[in-house]
């Protein structure tokens, strides 16, 4: 029996329930929470805010005369985003490979260390430091210093981030592993579960809200390390975009682009937040 489950034996009393363990610092499984619309009216209403908003911007800005190298009216922004797609297409596509390929790598990477970290204690004490440290560190300090190391090509960007992605993987994967409570894992214990067969079917799904949220969180920070790269060290992609419109003050197609990245975000959110709804809707 391990060391942990001998210092602490768990009782089955309503009085006494067992808690779950320290979460750590980073929790934002409210994320995969936040209500929708629960019929027709509801979604009417939200959308008929949105609209009003809008609108309500679109008139403010005519009715003062607000100059569009200041601030460009959404009608503005919504003919540019339709007269500049066509040349953003390709800049949209160079952001979503760099995006993708340093996803998968960070993700991978991060979820894998989670695992190893969580079941030795040392390498978990080796390893934090750094990964503080890259949490703590802005990737995009760091693009110059790949750039001259990898060229000008998409792997600097991808690299940052990978580096972006993984820690916040890993830190959410890691808190989520702890969550087990003793109770279970002495239980499967007593049945004869071993290391392995106790971490994919007890610590792996309980874990999984966990896991979701670090990848949702972990693509959003990747989605900002991509274009923050493109602006310091890209002739192509979204972010060299943003340095060339507001260069010219072309604010309306900057702002296209901004709503262009925006989406590419609330679509990584929708995607996590409906795959957290169906795997991990338990825990609410």
């Amino acid at each position: 029996m391990a060391d942990e489950l001998l210092e602490k034996i768990p009782e089955f009393r309503k009085d006494t329930d067992v808690k779950p363990q320290d979460e750590g610092f980073i929790d934002w499984t409210a994320l995969t929470h936040v209500p929708t619309a629960r019929n027709r009216r509801e979604f009417l209403i939200i959308v008929g805010v949105a609209v009003v908003v809008v609108t309500t911007i679109e008139i403010l800005i005519r009715a003062f005369q607000v100059p569009n190298y200041v601030l460009p009216a959404p009608s503005g922004i919504f003919n540019a985003l339709v007269n500049n797609f066509e040349t953003l297409l390709p800049h949209i596509g160079v952001t979503l490979q760099e995006l993708v390929g340093g996803y998968l790598i960070g993700a991978t990477i991060g979820i894998l260390l989670a695992g190893v970290v969580t079941q030795a204690p040392l390498v978990e004490k080796i390893i934090t430091p750094y990964i503080i440290l890259l949490v703590t560190t802005p990737m995009l300090a760091l693009v110059p210093l790949l750039v001259l190391r990898l060229g000008f090509g998409l792997e600097p960007r991808i690299v940052a981030v990978a580096l972006a992605v993984g820690p916040m993987v890993m830190i959410n994967s890691a808190t989520g592993f702890r969550r087990t409570d003793l109770a279970k894992i002495a239980l499967a214990r007593s049945y004869g579960a071993n290391t392995l067969q106790i971490f994919y079917k007890i610590r792996f799904p309980i874990a999984l809200p966990m896991i979701i949220v670090g990848l949702m969180v972990g693509g959003i920070f990747g989605l900002l390390t991509a274009v923050g790269a493109e602006m310091v060290g890209g002739g192509v992609g979204l972010g060299s975009r943003l340095v060339y419109y507001s260069s010219l003050a072309r604010m309306e197609a900057f702002f296209a682009t901004i709503l262009i990245i925006a989406t590419i975000g609330i679509t990584m959110y929708v995607i996590f937040f409906l795959i957290g709804k169906k795997w991990a809707s338990w825990e609410a």
